[in-house]
């Protein structure tokens, strides 16, 4: 088998893996259908290692790769939607087909659920704390200004309730999302 057929048969067999991951994490196709493109990307320009690796190395370095490439996006995706949206960039979309399907293959819609129930046991301070430094993208100084404490109750609102989520979240998102 040639190094093309060898490549393209890694990403039928580890591909929809990969995505389903990613998108587990992401809640959004979009972002896990660019991040899962960037990973075999990867593959591609090291495949001279990565073609004699067993198919579980082969797997195993993907994931990694693929959960690095998660940090990556979470550490700048506010930068660069910023600099997307201020310099009007057009992004192109996926079809709706099509990202109804992973949607439905990364069982996104019972993790929405899943995360807005989680949310509703929060406390209103941790809820609150959240919304303002996730969803609105407020510094801690600003979040306790806004909630009326001190940084550091505001530090431990926000840093309680994402770990209260991940609790909740975490066997969820492991589930079917890779192969071990």
């Amino acid at each position: 088998m040639d190094d093309v057929e060898s490549f393209a048969s890694l990403y039928e067999r580890e591909g929809e893996r990969v995505l389903v991951f990613l998108a587990r994490r992401t809640l959004d196709v979009e972002v896990a259908m660019d991040l899962t493109a960037e990973t075999f990307a990867l593959a591609l320009a090291s495949w001279r290692r990565l073609r004699s690796l067993a198919p579980e190395q082969a797997r195993a370095w993907l994931f990694t790769v693929a959960r690095r490439q998660y940090a990556r996006y979470v550490r700048t995706a506010r930068v660069e939607s910023r600099a997307i949206r201020r310099l009007g960039i057009q992004v192109p979309h996926v079809h709706e087909d099509d990202l109804a399907a992973v949607e439905e293959r990364a069982g996104l819609p019972g993790l929405r659920a899943l995360l807005r129930d989680e949310l509703e046991h929060l406390s209103a301070g941790q809820r609150d704390a959240l919304r303002l430094r996730v969803v609105e993208e407020r510094s801690y100084a600003e979040v306790a200004r806004t909630l009326g404490v001190s940084e550091q109750t505001a530090r431990a609102r926000v840093s309680r309730g994402l770990r209260t989520l991940m609790a909740a979240l975490e066997p969820q998102l492991t589930a079917g999302g890779e192969s071990r």
